[in-house]
């Protein structure tokens, strides 16, 4: 149940700020209200659902410009210092798995912007990436702070879905990040990461009409 309102998600079919009642979505999708409340809680830690007391669930609206600007700050202080220590913790595993979600976004292409098994590739593939980079930086503090802003960088991938996923140039950024880490070089690893960050925002705000 979580995968197909996520695909709801991605699809357009459920839009931001959208009511999601227990009862009609039951009877809408034809399935018992426990595992729809489960997923919708899954849902809401990934940041894409939200709960309010006595109005319940509905979509996470769209980020505005101010905080678009204020996530892109944030991961722009914690994203470049997790690519640095992962550097130095490198091992052929990991640079290995990070090839693999690189392909994989290079494989969604242009479609991730239209087709929605490319976007959810584009989508996972992404994440991922960013997540093992957390994981290999094995400072409990820095990967904490980062999945404390993970589920609002998920909001902000479905966010960039409404204009264009740039899965092409997301894979040709990841790549660079890779080679820095391969590497060793913190610095280097470093800064490609905030230049990463720096134009995935850049990329979102030309378009981005809110305030």
């Amino acid at each position: 149940m979580h995968d197909v309102l996520l695909i709801q998600l991605m699809d357009g079919t459920r839009k931001p700020g959208e009511p999601l009642n227990i009862g009609a979505l039951s009877r809408e999708l034809e399935v018992s209200q426990t595992p729809l409340r489960e997923a919708l809680a899954r849902l809401e830690h990934s940041g894409l659902v939200q709960r309010e007391a006595l109005r319940g669930y509905f979509v996470a609206p769209a980020f505005t410009r101010r905080e678009m600007t204020k996530l892109a700050a944030a991961r722009e202080l914690i994203e470049p210092a997790i690519a640095a220590e992962s550097a130095l913790r490198r091992t052929p595993e990991f640079l290995a798995e990070l090839a693999v979600t690189i392909e994989e976004l290079a494989r969604s292409g242009e479609r991730a912007d239209a087709d929605a098994d490319a976007f959810r590739l584009y989508w996972t593939s992404d994440a991922r990436f960013h997540s093992l980079i957390a994981a290999q930086a094995d400072n409990m503090f820095l990967e904490g702070a980062f999945h404390a802003l993970s589920g609002h960088v998920q909001r902000f991938r479905l966010f960039m879905k409404a204009g264009h996923a740039y899965a092409g140039q997301a894979a040709a950024e990841h790549q660079r990040i890779l080679d820095a880490l391969a590497s060793g070089d913190p610095a280097a690893a470093a800064q490609e990461m905030l230049s990463h960050v720096k134009a995935a925002s850049e990329r979102a705000l030309p378009e981005h009409n809110g305030t």
